[in-house]
């Protein structure tokens, strides 16, 4: 069997291949922001929340009740099965304005079985500053369901204790960013790299002038906006649409351990080496015998045990590495011997501790 060998994708940046900035950044400071909620699901068909296994699912209905002037007394146990305690979370994009809508996921905190059919009352969804942010209330889509017998046999599909509302969070508050007011905006690379950074630099100032943008290091490069922000806006389209040539990526070997799936780098080289490879195979088989004795000689029936050991040893040649041998040749050398994954890993970690294999050997 033939072994496919991955080249990594950085062999197109070599061949001139350009991507925009907007592709390869991100503006410090503008980002999403995470939200996290604590609510009741209400009008559930006997699925929720189990009292006796779940009593912060009556604490939080008595004081939802209590807030609409209904006083339950305390030494009162409500039997809840159509409501249920969720955990609310979304995303708050940046830019998003009061009045706009987001998404919201709802997952059962408590025992709950299913959430399907319920509506969620209105709750609060909260940033890591104890902020609201934004409020979420509506019907449940959940694609999961369950079914179970009397005798305790069940079938579930998908997760019935998650759902989502579509939309179904309005935003309260604004997230503050540095886009409109910072005297400088910093783009940060999603992969840090001295030569992207560089090259990025010298097509902005040849876009919009000298000084225009500045290199803080291998993954940040520092740009000064306009100050008028009808302006700014303008000036981040035309900038965040230049093509960048990114710097080609390092040398290295990934190696996904689970599936035998190996990628190398374009730039892998291999120093003057030679390899070995062959498979030795020992059989042992058992083939016992009867031993009879002769007759009148007074001797015993007996078994004998019979081993047949048999040792196998493919032929595989050596081959050689030479000096700067490229990725072409490393797949044409081992697809010729007929190495498999497994054995190709452990070539290149015996080239590696040999010091001729000028590259990082990542495992996942």
């Amino acid at each position: 069997m033939r072994l496919t060998i991955i080249l990594l994708l950085s062999v197109l940046s070599a061949s001139g291949y350009a991507d925009r900035i907007k592709d390869l950044t991100e503006i410090s400071g503008v980002r999403s922001n995470q939200l996290v909620g604590y609510g009741l699901v209400v009008g559930l068909n006997g699925t929720g929340d189990s009292t006796n296994q779940a009593p912060f699912t009556v604490q939080s209905f008595k004081n939802m009740l209590l807030g609409f002037g209904v006083d339950v007394a305390s030494n009162m146990n409500p039997q809840l099965k159509n409501v249920a305690a969720v955990a609310l979370h979304a995303e708050l994009p940046p830019f998003a304005k009061p009045g706009q809508n987001i998404d919201v996921t709802i997952s059962s905190l408590g025992n709950a079985k299913s959430l399907r059919g319920g509506v969620l009352l209105m709750a609060p969804l909260k940033g890591a500053d104890g902020r609201v942010y934004a409020v979420a209330q509506g019907n449940l889509v959940v694609s999961g369901f369950g079914a179970e017998g009397a005798d305790g046999s069940k079938i579930t599909v998908n997760v019935p204790t998650v759902g989502s509302i579509p939309g179904g969070a309005t935003v309260e508050q604004a997230v503050a960013n540095p886009f409109a007011q910072a005297p400088t905006l910093t783009f940060n690379l999603h992969r840090y790299d001295f030569t992207t950074a560089m090259r990025m630099t010298d097509i902005i100032n040849q876009t919009f002038g000298p000084h225009t943008a500045v290199t803080l290091d291998g993954g940040s490069v520092q740009v000064t906006p306009p100050q008028d922000s009808s302006q700014r806006v303008v000036f981040i389209a035309t900038l965040e649409n230049l093509n960048v040539t990114p710097g080609r990526a390092p040398a290295r070997v990934i190696i996904n351990s689970r599936t035998g799936t190996i990628v190398i780098g374009q730039d892998v080289r291999v120093s003057p080496a030679a390899v070995s490879h062959g498979n030795l195979t020992v059989s042992i088989s058992e083939n016992p015998t009867v031993s009879q004795p002769g007759p009148m000689s007074g001797g015993q029936t007996v078994v004998v045990p019979k081993s047949n050991v048999q040792v196998t040893e493919e032929n595989k040649r050596m081959f050689l590495f030479k000096s700067g041998t490229s990725l072409d040749d490393i797949v044409r050398a081992v697809n010729r011997v007929g190495v498999a994954p497994g054995d190709l890993m452990a070539i290149l970690e015996a080239l590696k501790a040999a010091g001729a294999l000028q590259a990082e050997i990542k495992v996942i």
